[in-house]
């Protein structure tokens, strides 16, 4: 059953939340970063992407970048600008976007719960950005961002925090990105412990997005816990910050393909190609986004094309086989286009939904990409069905919108 724990969470003081709240980490590149903070002092991203703070020649998984975050945090924290709550809550974030708004409960999941299964996982981790989570968080001491989790919706919980926004949030405020974000402090300790108990009743959870921050607080847990011979399982290492939100509030969008080139077909041999596994319709200038699963839209030359994927091509019966990545990679991307590890291969690039068609568009009539493929988004349904039964989502597959902002409340180990 899943734990839930509250804990003293540091976080800003109100007049400056909304100067400190940043996007995360892995959303920037050093140059984005380094632009998006420009002036601001007190943006989050001194802390998440300290190396924007220090010379170019310095390695951005140097010890002086960990390091130099650190020294960020700290300065704030010594200023006052930011400080650390006197008594152990729960908290309630909401993020509103395109005037819909969804409510989480932000406290600690426990690092057992992740190494014995009771968080599932849905994507695969790559060692070297776990590490660099890790030493973020071995150097500082702190879970500098929380992680964002999902649980089967509970009625009385919804029921609960419907209660608590009805007073004024402690932060309220929109970002540059046009989203609202929304933070109340849970203080009364009967929903406090009410929420808890409901908690320990939800079988698991799910990581929706951050799972390197999830792998890398849980795996740091666990080295303190054997690093400890005092080990008594009440130490705050062994939590980790998330915010939980109720799968009915969320939705995915869709998460895009744009290829560099077409293994050296011609346009038409290609077009010709992709007949074998889709109904191919061209659909003229206008963009066109897939309507429903089993259908791609498809930008090439100029020209937005409708793809239908073929009855045969997919297995609606298999978590995976279902998948419209899989479709796209197993009947286009591997044999035709011969990109087989989307890993690694540097011959595709993925782009979020988020950013819109006319970003496919853009990528192909530059001359930086040859050809683009919008999907249909995949649904929560999915995701949760594809992690309960122990499957991994191919890479770059689910893109939720609004992202956590960084900064508005970190948990410390100690």
């Amino acid at each position: 059953m899943a734990i839930l724990k509250t804990f003293k969470g540091i976080r800003p003081v109100k007049d400056k939340a909304h100067l400190i709240a940043s996007r995360p980490y892995d959303v920037l590149n050093k140059k984005e970063a380094r632009i998006k903070a420009g002036n601001n002092q007190y943006s989050y991203l001194h802390i998440v992407k300290p190396e924007i703070d220090l010379p170019d020649w310095v390695d951005e998984h140097s010890p002086e970048v960990y390091k130099k975050g650190k020294e960020n945090f700290f300065k704030l924290l010594n200023e006052g600008i930011i400080f650390q709550d006197d008594k152990e809550y729960l908290y309630v974030y909401a993020q509103t976007m395109n005037n819909r708004t969804q409510y989480g409960i932000v406290g600690c999941a426990g690092v057992e719960d992740y190494m014995n299964g009771v968080i599932k996982k849905h994507e695969l981790t790559r060692p070297d950005k776990e590490e660099d989570r890790k030493n973020h968080i071995r150097i500082s001491g702190m879970h500098y961002e929380p992680v964002f989790f999902t649980y089967p919706a509970v009625k009385e919980i919804d029921c609960i925090v419907a209660e608590v926004i009805k007073d004024e949030p402690e932060y309220d405020f929109v970002a540059d990105d046009g989203f609202g974000h929304h933070f109340w402090i849970i203080k009364d300790q009967e929903k406090i412990d009410r929420i808890i108990e409901l908690f320990g009743k939800i079988k698991c959870t799910y990581v929706a997005d951050g799972h390197h921050r999830t792998a890398a607080a849980a795996l740091v847990g666990n080295e303190r816990k054997k690093n400890n011979p005092d080990h008594n399982g009440g130490e705050e290492y062994n939590y980790f910050l998330t915010v939980h939100f109720p799968d009915n509030q969320l939705s995915i969008i869709d998460y895009n393909r744009v290829i560099k080139d077409l293994n050296g077909l011609s346009k038409t041999d290609f077009l010709d190609k992709l007949k074998t596994g889709f109904e191919v319709k061209e659909k003229g200038t206008e963009e066109y986004k897939p309507e429903k699963i089993h259908y791609f839209s498809m930008y090439l030359d100029g020209k937005w094309y409708s793809l239908k994927a073929k009855e045969g091509t997919y297995d609606n019966d298999d978590p995976l086989g279902c998948l419209d990545v899989t479709i796209l990679s197993n009947q286009v991307l591997a044999p035709i286009l011969d990109i087989t590890d989307l890993r690694k291969s540097k011959q595709i690039d993925f782009i979020g939904g988020i950013r819109g068609l006319g970003e496919l568009k853009r990528k192909v009539d530059s001359g930086e990409m040859e050809v683009a493929f919008a999907l249909y988004p995949v649904s929560m349904a999915q995701l949760i069905n594809i992690a309960d039964t122990g499957n991994i989502m191919p890479p770059k597959t689910t893109w939720f919108e609004p992202k956590l902002r960084s900064g508005l409340i970190v948990h410390s180990l100690d």
